[in-house]
């Protein structure tokens, strides 16, 4: 079955507002057995929305809309839909009285304009939306269905959930598909392509799909088939996704939806032990990405962002010799901020960054680019060398990664 989405609004289209709804509406449906072929982003235009249609419903099954369902005038997607589908407005009471009554409990006065939102095309299945004032509208043509959402991304994803996913199995009768994805670091898509190409046939064989999908520093590897029968489906990607787990198990650190920060909470927390960090390059990322999910606390001590020397040396300790022999940004100073990290924290593992993210401050020795990384514990400790390009925000994103990556490895290696 094939579905398309289609975004409406003009803030889309000049950069204002990120289309973010695409995503997760094609993640959802993909996991039901829809393939999404095409998404589009059109204006808050009559003509461009019925000719954004017209073309959607000769090749797709469902077509997914989102946007222009607010009480302005410029939200002209009802109006447009009730035109296309050649119905008119009726008063839906349940609606009226969920709007009147999302209004009330957040005591803001009502709007006429937001009693109109309950004036909703009678030709379709009105989805109650009850985290917002603008419904979600099914309707269906020859067998194809087109559903209208709030932009809203949370009203959306609440709409996707209750109403318009599992109205899409049961009206299309989708099969069983199947994914599973394995998370790597530090080797890039040509290499991994290279090292798996035998496992990737023997894939193809088996009518599984290997889609490799890059991000910085990291692959993704997301195996896909589907089929009738569930157990059959599962067993034959279940396999193969083993054998490739075991063939790259040297730059694996997850599978699924797991972050790198997490692959290290779980190993901390299994062995209950803490950390901090110190950072320079980096400017926080790292403390950041530790203190992101619910119970960190029970690992995460705290860091310290020491960008300027003075604080590398007031607040870290950092020798002012090893600033002056090595600079910030080498092995002694990195290692001397994590000593000092551990002393100010007294945790059991820490990190330490410094590093020249750029676009200027680098030299001949040292390029932008350059990027140290300290790890480990006050007895065992080490210190790499990274030399990660010219684009700032790709240097602090695979640092940041590269600093959990390498003491999560040394943990688990028994190093520290």
């Amino acid at each position: 079955m094939q579905a398309e989405i289609i975004t409406i609004g003009d803030e889309l289209l000049i950069g204002q507002t990120i289309d973010t709804n695409s995503a997760w509406m094609g993640e959802q449906l993909n996991a039901i057995g829809m393939h999404v072929h095409q998404i589009s982003s059109i204006s808050d235009h009559d003509g461009h929305i019925q000719s954004a249609l017209d073309d959607a419903l000769e090749r797709s099954d469902l077509i997914l809309i989102t946007g222009g369902l607010g009480p302005t005038k410029d939200d002209v997607t009802k109006f447009t839909l009730c035109e296309y589908f050649d119905t008119k407005l009726v008063k839906n009471q349940e609606v009226l009285d969920g709007i009147e009554a999302y209004f009330s409990g957040r005591g803001i006065p009502i709007m006429e304009a937001n009693r109109l939102q309950a004036m909703l095309p009678e030709a379709c299945t009105v989805l109650i939306n009850t985290l917002g004032t603008a419904s979600g509208m099914w309707f269906e043509r020859n067998g194809k269905v087109v559903v209208s959402m709030p932009g809203v991304p949370y009203e959306m994803k609440g709409l996707m959930t209750r109403e318009v996913l599992p109205r899409a199995q049961k009206h299309f009768k989708t099969p069983f598909i199947y994914h599973r994805t394995l998370l790597t670091f530090g080797r890039g898509e040509s290499r991994i392509a290279e090292q798996i190409a035998d496992l990737e046939e023997q894939m193809h064989a088996q009518g599984i799909k290997l889609a490799f999908l890059p991000a910085a520093g990291r692959v993704k590897l997301r195996l896909s088939s589907s089929g009738e029968r569930e157990a059959q489906v599962k067993e034959k990607v279940d396999v193969l996704f083993e054998r490739l787990r075991e063939r790259l198990s040297d730059i694996v650190f997850g599978e699924g939806k797991t972050e790198m920060e997490e692959a290290l909470a779980a190993v901390l927390k299994e062995r209950k032990k803490t950390i901090a960090c110190a950072e320079s390059c980096t400017g926080g990322r790292i403390a950041a990405l530790l203190s992101k999910h619910p119970g960190s606390s029970s690992f995460f001590l705290g860091g310290v962002v020491a960008y300027s020397n003075d604080v590398k040396m007031d607040v870290l300790g950092v020798q002012s010799a090893s600033l002056e022999a090595h600079g910030a940004v080498s092995e002694t100073t990195v290692k001397e901020m994590l000593l000092g990290a551990l002393k100010l924290s007294n945790a059991d593992y820490a990190m330490a960054t410094s590093g020249i993210a750029g676009p200027d401050g680098g030299s001949e020795r040292k390029p932008v680019g350059t990027v140290w990384v300290a790890y480990g514990s006050r007895e065992k400790h080490f210190a790499v060398q990274l030399q990660l390009g010219s684009n700032r925000e790709r240097i602090v994103s695979v640092a940041t990664l590269s600093a959990i990556n390498l003491l999560r490895q040394a943990i688990l290696e028994g190093k520290v």
